[in-house]
C-alpha cells in the first residue's frame, strides 16, 4: 500500500509535458519505443519509487534489473538521513541565519539579519558595498534569492520595508568570486555541493558537483535551471554538463561557450580541507551536502543541506559503469538501508 501511495503522489505532482518530452529524449537517444518506456516508467515508479525525471538522470532505459536495486532514491535517501542524522538539529540547515550563525567561521562574508533591525542598520551594512544578495531564509531550491545592486540613490527606508515584506530578512555581502569560476557564468556564483558521509567519525566524500547558473540567472541552483557536472578528486571535469529541467546535456557551457572537459576548478584541495573540517566539527548531522563557492583567496562555505539531492550524483551521463552510489553508502555505514 505504501508503494501504490507514493506513487499516486508522483502521479498528482507529475507535468504530463514535461513526462513526455522526457520519453521524446530517452526514445530518441535509445531507439526504444515510446509506448514501451512509459510501460517501464510505471513499474519503475511502482518497484522503485522513482519519477519520469529519475528515471531519464538514471538511464534506466539501459539499466539492467540487478543494477537498478544499486541506486540511492528518493525513499532510500530519506531513510538514510533519518538513519544517520539528528532530527533535532535540522532546523539549523533549514534556517541560513541560523546555519551562519553557527559556522560564521567558515563563511567569510559579512551578513546581517534584519529581523529586530532598522533601515538604518541596513544602510551601515551596505555601506562600501556596490552589490548584497538577499535571501528568505526558510527557503530552498533558490527560491527567495536575489541580487540588489548599492547606488548612491539606494532608498534604504524603501528597499527595508520591501524586504520585510517579501521576507528577504537575511542580507549577505556578495562574494567575490575567483575570476576562473567566473569564467563558467560571471552572473552567478558558481558553488560546488560536496556531499560528506561521516561513520565513526571519518569523513568520507561520497560526491563532487560542480553548480553553473546559465542565460545570466544570479543563482546555480539546478531546480532554477541551473547545470551541473561532477568533477574529481583534483576538482577537474571529465564529463558533459547536464540540466535537469530540460534533461539535456552539454559538453560547451550553453551561455558562455567555455569548454568543459578538463576545467580545473582551483584551490580544490583546500575545498576537501574546508568540507572534511567543518563536517568533523558537525556532531549531529552525519550526512551533509555542503555548498563551497571559490574567493580568489579560497574556498568559503555558502551553506549546508541536511536532505542533499540523490539524483545528480548517479546521473547516466556522469559516472562509470551501469551502477548507482547505495553501495559505496552501504560499505561506508557497514549496514544496509
Amino acid at each position: 500500500m505504501n508503494r501504490i501511495r507514493i506513487f499516486m503522489d508522483r502521479v498528482g505532482s507529475m507535468s504530463l509535458r514535461k513526462m513526455f518530452m522526457m520519453i521524446k529524449q530517452i526514445h530518441k537517444e535509445y531507439k526504444k519505443s515510446s509506448l514501451l518506456i512509459l510501460i517501464d516508467m510505471i513499474i519503475c515508479a511502482l518497484k522503485y519509487n522513482i519519477g519520469y525525471q529519475d528515471y531519464r538522470v538514471f538511464g534506466f532505459a539501459d539499466v539492467s534489473k540487478k543494477d537498478r536495486k544499486t541506486f540511492l532514491t528518493m525513499t532510500k535517501n530519506l531513510e538514510l538521513v533519518k538513519k544517520v542524522n539528528n532530527e533535532a538539529a535540522y532546523e539549523i540547515y533549514r534556517d541560513k541565519t541560523l546555519f551562519l550563525k553557527k559556522f560564521d567561521k567558515y563563511v567569510k562574508r559579512e551578513w546581517i539579519d534584519l529581523k529586530n533591525k532598522t533601515a538604518n542598520d541596513l544602510k551601515r551594512f551596505c555601506k562600501n558595498k556596490e552589490a548584497i544578495f538577499v535571501k528568505t531564509p526558510c527557503s530552498f531550491g533558490g527560491q527567495g534569492i536575489g541580487e540588489i545592486k548599492i547606488t548612491p540613490y539606494t532608498n534604504f527606508n524603501v528597499l527595508f520595508n520591501e524586504l520585510l515584506k517579501t521576507g528577504q530578512t537575511l542580507v549577505e555581502e556578495k562574494i567575490t568570486q575567483h575570476e576562473k569560476m567566473s569564467s563558467l557564468h560571471p552572473s552567478s556564483i558558481n558553488t560546488i555541493r560536496v556531499v560528506t558521509l561521516k561513520k565513526d567519525g571519518n569523513v568520507h566524500i561520497i560526491s563532487r558537483i560542480l553548480r553553473m547558473g546559465q542565460e545570466g540567472t544570479v543563482i546555480d541552483n539546478i531546480t532554477s535551471g541551473g547545470i551541473y557536472v561532477p568533477v574529481d578528486e583534483n576538482g577537474v571535469i571529465s564529463y558533459p554538463a547536464f540540466c535537469d529541467k530540460t534533461g539535456e546535456s552539454f559538453q560547451i557551457h550553453p551561455t558562455t561557450k567555455v569548454f568543459l572537459a578538463g576545467f580545473q576548478v582551483p584551490f580544490f584541495k583546500e575545498v576537501t580541507e574546508l568540507v572534511k573540517e567543518i563536517a568533523t566539527e558537525e556532531t549531529e548531522m552525519n550526512y551533509i551536502g555542503w555548498d563551497v563557492a571559490i574567493t580568489p583567496e579560497g574556498p568559503v562555505i555558502v551553506e549546508g543541506n541536511n536532505l542533499p539531492t540523490y539524483e545528480f550524483m548517479q546521473n547516466y551521463l556522469q559516472r562509470e559503469g551501469s551502477k548507482g552510489i547505495l553501495p559505496l553508502i552501504e560499505e561506508i555505514l557497514g549496514e544496509k538501508i
